[in-house]
């Protein structure tokens, strides 16, 4: 599948690996930088969704997403482990829960810009998670790097490989993401509201540990491999 993200915010907090560890499957390790595990908000646009070399569906390929994750290791792999994804397009949610295995929720979401500046909000649609919200806006504040090798900014954002388990079997799968590197600019963040990590029972801070906005990369996501 081929997708394009667009006008990213990459908030972290640092977290207590232990606060994590009964949700991540035990097949996999969590990562850790400084000793820290990290959990990771991302909010953004996602457009030309499409199956390779199949064309685009019309009114389909363009949407807001918003998924909460952290960093894990296995299979001499380091990638992310989704804690969960909301998307604003029910089709493409169905898609990826049946193919990708991945903790999908359809929920009602709002994405605009007003030049650099970004207005976003979201609300899962599932009666038991009424309080699964995001309501903020964001915006550029420094000038574009590519995040050197080693540092925070690296490690946070140059994953390659997503690792997901099925509900029904509990088997582990990956799949391998590829794109170019991320060009990360310092982000200014007003967050007016954000309840994405109370279902998880994981207690947030008001301010992330890191802001960082990116204007978008084209990716290819390979097939799931078991």
């Amino acid at each position: 599948m081929t997708q394009t993200w667009e006008h990213l915010l990459f908030v972290h907090w640092a977290v207590s690996p232990s606060i994590l560890r009964g949700l991540i499957p035990n097949e996999l390790e969590i990562d850790t930088y400084n000793g820290m595990a990290w959990l990771g908000i991302i909010p953004f646009l996602m457009s030309g969704v499409r199956l390779r070399r199949m064309p685009i569906v019309p009114f389909t390929s363009t949407f807001p997403e918003i998924n909460v994750r952290t960093y894990v290791k296995a299979k001499q792999k380091s990638g992310v482990y989704f804690l969960s994804l909301d998307a604003s397009n029910p089709l493409i949610t169905a898609i990826a829960k049946q193919w990708y295995r991945l903790p999908y929720s359809h929920a009602s979401m709002r994405f605009s810009r007003q030049g650099q500046t970004i207005d976003f909000e979201s609300r899962r649609i599932d009666k038991n998670s009424t309080s699964v919200q995001f309501s903020g806006k964001y915006e550029a504040s420094g000038q574009p790097i590519a995040a050197a090798a080693g540092t925070i900014e690296n490690w946070l954002t140059e994953r390659y490989t997503l690792f997901c388990q099925c509900s029904r079997s509990n088997r582990l799968y990956y799949a391998d993401v590829y794109h170019e590197p991320w060009v990360l600019q310092k982000a200014s963040v007003h967050m007016r509201e954000n309840t994405m990590t109370n279902s998880l029972s994981i207690p947030l801070a008001i301010n992330p540990d890191y802001a960082f906005y990116a204007r978008g990369v084209q990716s290819y996501v390979c097939q799931l491999l078991g």
